[in-house]
């Protein structure tokens, strides 16, 4: 397993662990939807809880966890560094997300860097017991492949729209996505909790922080958006944004 940031705190979980039976597996994880409370409970027994600081790593890169992590709260974000030294972020996961999954089926180093982006919590199942749930419950590993399926295509998208889309609809696309994770309902549109600062919503879309920074202006200015404070966004004209994005 990968050694734990110096800041981050470990606790077990225990046979009754209420927050994880109520909270995190029957309403927050997808994956875990279709178990039966007994199942839960048997989940709960081997889980290993971890809180980390906003800034600390949760995993390096190339190194070789055994575990899968599951987001308790808060949010991290996926990186890694290109060739010339610039970071490259390839996901942002909230609570209800879970990564490291490549690490209960193959032997291989890590091919990201993940990194809170504020507190969250975490919980950890080791693959050994992780693919004992597998075995008995195979709809969790049908649901772990469209997951993968989702990513790689994201992957695709990300690479093919660096060289094909316009920057204003990679930024339209990359809103459209926040504000299906972190978005809520507003009489006069969609807020959108921006888990990212503008630098790493530019290395989420691989441009510049300043043409993020005036794309955005442009967007504000045609009435598609407004900058709500330093982290958040609102959404204005959905309609408009989505015919941006393509």
């Amino acid at each position: 397993m990968a050694r734990a940031a110096a800041g981050s705190r470990s606790t077990g979980c225990g046979h009754h662990c209420t927050h994880c039976l109520e909270k995190l597996c029957t309403h927050g994880i997808p994956i875990f939807a279709s178990l039966a409370y007994g199942q839960l409970e048997k989940i709960a027994s081997r889980t290993r809880h971890r809180t980390y600081e906003k800034g600390e790593r949760v995993l390096e890169e190339g190194s070789h966890p055994d575990f899968v992590a599951i987001l308790n709260g808060g949010t991290v974000k996926a990186s890694r560094f290109t060739a010339d030294g610039r970071e490259q972020i390839l996901y942002v996961f909230s609570e209800g997300d879970f990564f490291g999954e490549q690490n209960l089926l193959f032997d291989r180093p890590s091919v990201y860097t993940v990194t809170a982006l504020e507190p969250v919590q975490l919980c950890l199942l080791h693959k050994a017991d992780f693919q004992e749930l597998l075995a008995d419950n195979p709809d969790i590993g049908l649901k772990i492949i469209g997951e993968l399926g989702w990513r790689m295509s994201h992957l695709e998208n990300s690479v093919r729209n660096m060289g094909v889309r316009s920057l204003e609809s990679r930024i339209g696309a990359v809103l459209l996505e926040l504000a299906g994770k972190y978005g809520t309902k507003q009489e006069d549109g969609t807020l959108v909790r921006m888990p990212l600062s503008r630098e790493g919503l530019a290395n989420y879309i691989g441009i510049a922080r300043e043409t993020v920074s005036r794309k955005l202006g442009m967007l504000e200015d045609e009435g598609m958006i407004r900058s709500v404070g330093t982290r958040h966004i609102l959404i204005r004209d959905m309609k408009a944004l989505e015919e941006l994005a393509g």
